[in-house]
């Protein structure tokens, strides 16, 4: 059982979410109405296993969800304290086992994210209204159950969700204008384009050398082939490479009406919770921020500092392991702010080579604030890393990368050099380390075969997950499926023809 109804805090939480806004708005925070909720800790898992939504359509993999958190919680792994969801108003949800203290945190915490949610720029063309767009999903969804059956329907759901990662989120912040042809404009130039004014002349034996010189149609023939090259680059489909292929799909593939309305939801929630993938560091960098200031001026009461240090401390904790994006964003935005209080900035201070006059450079400007909530504003993951990561940060957070030793089956250290650990970081957070995919032709060989580039970077694609993308891909498409990309260093062509894989090297130009 969903719970869908507006519960009213008690008057005690009600009192400190007044509070803790106000102190937010007095720092200033901007956010949309922000509506709560106190939920048990199951309830508060099937919010979470629906990402953050009370309904969604139909799938077994809520319900793995579900079950995963609860068993987290249960054998004592895991505990969710609060969750939030980007809507106008925004809905947050707070787990009723908490005490005063950890409401006051999560409180201040949720605004923090609300702010960030309302004003940062890779949000900002996010459906406010997503709340109700979940409902009319999970009825859409179930309507082609009811006309379908739930098995085809589900099935039809997984080889959709294993593609979902191929959108390009980039695509709600660009504006194209492009003309489009229609079929008699097409028709009309490629007739054009393909007549044929040469050619061989009709004359006797002895006369054939002088009326049709060798060289002459050799000059011919070549200019028909660069013709023929130029119109058939004319002619491919898509003119240009696109990133989107969940869209493609959607406007090019053999689909039947109900399957493209379930591939159209599946883009349209991927490309919502994309920008969260975007900014996950610098969000809950941000929430931490404000959360701690909050409650270390404000906050506060004695019996709950013991408390509140002690969760704050492990939800900052970092680990040897993974990177904990909490620890990193608050570490960078508390690093930033220094740095532009401090004038620790600019030409004058990057040619400086004294390295205890940088260490004690202090121009007393009092610019930080204004430039973090800047740097809040425009930045997503990799801009914020790319533009604020300095050597000093790294060393004062021990910071080093990381990689696999095939000797000892091991992952060990591998460099403390800046650069080094500054584009391992990049690499991860670029398309959260899934691989770009552009859809190259859609009429390779001009066989109507679907033809796929991954834009490598350096890391191979697992092989076993493209053979499955590739068969998911020619269950939409229906015709053979290609991808070019890298493997063991050469190019490589892995193509699936809907009854067995194959693996060829990539002729050269």
């Amino acid at each position: 059982m969903v719970v869908t109804t507006y519960r009213p805090l008690p008057k005690e939480l009600s009192d400190i979410q007044q509070e803790m806004e106000q102190h937010a708005r007095d720092y200033g925070l901007d956010f949309f109405k922000t509506i709560f909720e106190v939920l048990d800790y199951e309830e508060l898992s099937m919010f979470a296993a629906y990402g953050g939504f009370p309904v969604r359509y139909p799938h077994w993999r809520f319900g793995a969800q579900y079950d995963e958190l609860m068993k987290g919680y249960s054998y004592g792994l895991q505990k969710i304290y609060e969750m939030v969801i980007n809507t106008d108003p925004c809905y947050a949800y707070l787990l009723s086992a908490n005490d005063i203290t950890d409401q006051k945190l999560v409180i201040a915490h949720v605004y923090g994210h609300c702010d960030f949610f309302k004003n940062n720029a890779w949000f900002s063309q996010t459906n406010r209204k997503m709340l109700d767009q979940m409902a009319n999903h999970a009825t859409r969804m179930n309507r082609h159950i009811d006309n379908f059956g739930y098995e085809v329907v589900e099935t039809f759901i997984d080889t959709c969700l294993s593609l979902e990662s191929l959108i390009d989120p980039y695509a709600p912040h660009i504006r194209r204008t492009q003309k489009t042809e229609t079929k008699e404009e097409t028709k009309k130039r490629t007739d054009e384009e393909s007549e044929s004014t040469g050619g061989r002349f009709p004359a006797k034996y002895y006369m054939d050398r002088y009326i049709n010189p060798e060289e002459v149609l050799e000059e011919e023939a070549s200019q028909k082939r660069q013709k023929a090259r130029e119109l058939s680059d004319q002619l491919k489909f898509p003119k240009e490479r696109m990133r989107d292929v969940l869209y493609f799909l959607i406007q090019y593939a053999p689909l039947e009406d109900w399957q493209r309305d379930v591939l159209t939801i599946i883009r349209d929630e991927a490309c919502y919770f994309a920008p969260q993938g975007q900014t996950k560091i610098m969000n809950e960098g941000w929430a931490s921020f404000w959360h701690s200031t909050i409650m270390t001026r404000h906050g506060l009461t004695d019996e709950g500092l013991i408390n509140y240090a002690d969760h704050h401390s492990g939800t900052m904790a970092t680990s040897p392991n993974r990177l904990n994006p909490y620890k990193l964003g608050i570490e960078l935005l508390k690093d930033i702010e220094e740095r532009w209080n401090k004038g620790q900035f600019g030409p004058e201070y990057e040619n400086c080579t004294d390295m205890y006059q940088k260490e004690h450079w202090d121009q007393d400007l009092g610019l930080g604030r204004e430039k973090i909530f800047e740097v809040r504003r425009i930045h997503n993951d990799i801009t914020f890393i790319d533009t604020f990561l300095t050597p000093e940060f790294c060393y004062k957070q021990k910071m080093f990368s990381f990689a696999f030793n095939d000797s000892n089956k091991t992952y060990e250290i591998q460099s403390r050099e800046f650069q080094q650990i500054k584009q391992q970081l990049l690499n991860s957070l670029s398309n959260h380390g899934r691989p770009v995919i552009y859809v190259q032709d859609a009429n390779y060989k001009n066989r109507g075969e679907l033809y796929l580039e991954h834009e490598y970077l350096g890391v191979e694609l697992k092989l076993d997950y493209a053979q499955d993308t590739l068969a998911n891909l020619h269950s939409i498409w229906k015709r053979p499926v290609n991808i070019e990309t890298v493997v063991d260093d050469r190019p490589t062509i892995l193509s699936y023809d809907g009854k067995k894989h194959s693996t060829n090297s990539k002729e050269k130009k």
